[in-house]
């Protein structure tokens, strides 16, 4: 890695983790090198060396340094580019509610009952608001936006209708996906359905 110079994101075309590096760098307009890793196939040499702990995508490479975890990138990403456009607010407190609020999204549960919930709370969050920021789209949207496209797979896995559990979620997720930084990053939910369901046959999942 040494002599790298620039952003570099190992990432998998599915990820939503990876999904929302992506909306990120586009969001700030930031360049960057998209290297795919075949997870299917193995993890690449350059994968574990630059995650050895957790050994995941995303990592972003900036200058040959792996920064690891996707919501420790977006915030790396604010701090190492401050002159690009901001995902987080400016004052104190707003930004500790961005971050309770993206954290939160990635402690969604896979049990019905308890996703169903989390949903619930997350459209009570989202309230009127257009983004969870408010009226721009921010850290929270970002962190958030790339489980729009598994909506429809949690709703055929899980039978219900989003509209009816959380109708300002499945409005916002409308909003998302008309962004340009959103809908160049994230895959059609029928190919996401697809490619779980070849993940349940591959592991004999019923």
């Amino acid at each position: 890695m040494a002599g790298e110079k620039g952003l570099v994101l190992l990432d998998f075309w599915v990820s939503p983790f990876g999904q929302r590096v992506r909306i990120a760098l586009a969001e700030k307009g930031l360049p960057y090198e998209y290297v795919e890793e075949d997870l299917m196939a193995g993890k690449s040499d350059r994968l574990l060396r630059s995650n050895p702990v957790h050994k995941k995508i995303p990592v972003l490479l900036h200058d040959g340094r792996p920064v690891n975890e996707s919501l420790i990138i977006l915030q790396y990403l604010e701090d190492a580019f401050p002159d690009a456009p901001a995902l987080l607010p400016s004052d104190p407190y707003a930004r500790a509610q961005a971050r309770f609020w993206a954290d939160y999204v990635d402690k969604k549960a896979q049990a019905r009952a308890e996703m169903l919930e989390i949903l619930k709370t997350l459209d009570g969050a989202l309230g009127d608001k257009p983004f969870f920021g408010g009226d721009k789209f921010g850290f929270v949207d970002a962190a958030f936006a790339p489980f729009t496209a598994w909506f429809h797979s949690y709703e055929r896995y899980g039978e219900f209708s989003l509209a009816e559990v959380a109708p300002k979620i499945a409005a916002w997720a409308k909003r998302c996906g008309e962004r340009e930084s959103v809908a160049k990053s994230l895959y059609s939910p029928d190919k996401v359905y697809d490619f779980i369901g070849l993940l349940k046959k591959k592991y004999g999942i019923e």
